[in-house]
């Protein structure tokens, strides 16, 4: 790629700026297969929120049941995907990825095939197993094989599956709902995930080296009690019933009891899983090599996406109870307020990763931030009779600062890391994101139910009430969007600093 040196004073003579580097044809096609498997993965995650009242009534089952086709989801996810930063250093790519696209495949033919609610709630468990996977292992591919100059363009199409998918998944589930059933939304996905696995199983090599640790069984009963506990914890909150008589009376309290002893045994097996890692990472056997945190930039980012995690999940699993609730919109009509942003989200991301690599971070992180927060505090005016336009052009906004934040964080956290610690990094990063955004869907749907039931109970009526709950929920959205404005400008592109000054030794 060449440029014409127009400085004054340099004289008219062009010169040839430095190409930028470029990727192997092997490396190339091993990206573009993750992102496709990623993307297959992702899609397949979003379209079960839409499909879960035609599973209550397709197969008899209580809302409650069909929740935990949710909640057993993620607390797989929470419990593998600490594991998996162990797993890539110690499984070649190719293991990996077949590992994956099978675990995925076997899930959703499981699904497609069930007879009924049991085998259907085994089969989101095995699907969850291979996401786990895959997300990391895209994310640790890029890191290695991507020359640090252009690697915030390549986790700009890292934003294109991440959002296209959500956007995409909704819509379709939709459509195969009303057409031909459920099962189809797996149907739909199982020959994509096939193809993926065989066409991968051909074509990816190995990239990196391989450890030979052995694995530690003890780390990984604390991760899964530690990590599934907070999950499952975090899941309980605001579960309660808000009705009347003994009944409600006593699901409250039951699910108050198991609020408490998942959270406490999650803070607890988490504390001893810290400490079993602190003594493992002597000996580089760790499962979860907590050294990534030595690097002050990496864990300024992760918190910066921690806060952003929270407050963006949180608020897009309100919105749509907002608009079907409160502004008596439909489901497709819902999906269609929220495509847009969705689209500018994924569509933003090549050239907000171009950005990144010329510029860096902040250019990028301080109008995401500012413009994130304004969003989510103009949420909080919402009314019955807010404009549908208005919701839209916000949703959209919104949409554009979170994609000028997560690209660069996404980098700027993984390349704070030596490389032996990309693994890690991107298993702290994918586990991050897995239980802060389970920590703020759980947080404003308690809110949110808390309030409504208050409302109710003082006379308000049911829309009112409604109402009232999805305020006090963006508003818990948009105080915890506040500590983003700080971190935005403390974060940096670790290129532009001196040699190893983010190295995690």
């Amino acid at each position: 790629m060449a440029a014409i040196d127009t400085t004054p004073g340099t004289g008219s003579i062009p010169s040839a700026a430095p190409s930028l580097p470029t990727l192997r044809p092997e490396e190339s096609r091993v990206i573009w297969l993750l992102l496709g498997a990623a993307f297959v993965a992702i899609l397949n995650e979003t379209t079960m929120g839409v499909a879960i009242p035609h599973l209550i009534t397709d197969l008899g089952i209580t809302a409650l049941a069909a929740q935990w086709l949710t909640t057993a989801f993620m607390l797989t996810m929470a419990v593998v995907i600490p594991i998996t930063g162990f797993l890539l250093r110690r499984f070649t790519t190719r293991a990996m990825f077949i590992a994956a696209m099978g675990l995925f495949s076997i899930g959703t033919l499981l699904a497609f095939l069930s007879p009924g609610f049991p085998m259907l709630l085994v089969a989101r468990v095995v699907q969850a197993s291979g996401t786990a996977i895959m997300m990391p292992l895209l994310m640790t591919t890029i890191m290695t094989v991507v020359p640090a100059a252009i690697r915030g363009r390549m986790m700009g199409r890292v934003s294109i599956v991440i959002s296209l998918a959500p956007a995409i998944g909704p819509t379709l589930a939709g459509a195969l709902l009303d057409t031909v059933g459920w099962r189809w939304i797996f149907g739909i996905v199982l020959p994509i995930a096939l193809v993926a696995l065989a066409v991968g199983a051909r074509w990816i090599h190995n990239l990196g080296e391989t450890t030979h640790a052995p694995i530690d069984v003890l780390s990984v009963i604390l991760s899964a009690l530690g990590f599934g506990g907070l999950v499952y914890g975090l899941s309980q909150l605001g579960g309660g019933g808000h009705g009347t008589g003994a009944d409600a009376a006593a699901a409250d309290a039951l699910s108050t009891v198991s609020l408490v002893v998942s959270l406490s045994v999650g803070v607890i097996a988490l504390g001893l899983f810290a400490w079993r890692q602190i003594l493992l990472q002597r000996k580089d056997d760790a499962l979860l090599d907590l050294r990534v945190f030595r690097s002050a930039n990496f864990s300024l980012s992760i918190g910066q996406m921690a806060i952003m995690s929270m407050a963006f999940f949180g608020a897009i699993t309100v919105l749509p109870l907002y608009l079907q609730r409160v502004a008596g919109l439909s489901p497709l009509d819902t999906g269609l307020i929220v495509l847009p942003g969705a689209l500018a989200m994924g569509l933003a991301g090549p050239l907000i990763g171009r950005i990144y690599d010329r510029w860096g971070t902040q250019v990028l992180l301080v109008p995401g931030a500012i413009i994130t927060s304004a969003m989510l505090w103009f949420y909080t005016t919402y009314t019955p009779t807010t404009p549908v336009w208005i919701i839209a052009v916000a949703h959209t906004l919104l949409s554009i600062g979170l994609a000028l934040s997560f690209t660069p964080l996404f980098t700027a956290s993984l390349a704070s890391l030596q490389p032996k610690f990309y693994s890690y990094g991107s298993a702290v990063v994918g586990t991050v994101q897995q239980v802060a955004g389970a920590a703020g869907i759980a947080v404003m749907f308690g809110v949110m139910s808390s309030v409504s039931a208050a409302a109710t109970e003082s006379g308000a009526d049911t829309l009112a009430a409604e109402a009232a709950g999805t305020q006090a929920a963006f508003l818990i959205a948009a105080i915890l969007s506040l500590p983003l404005l700080i971190g935005a400008f403390l974060i940096r592109k670790p290129v532009d600093q001196p040699e190893g000054a983010f190295a995690g030794h």
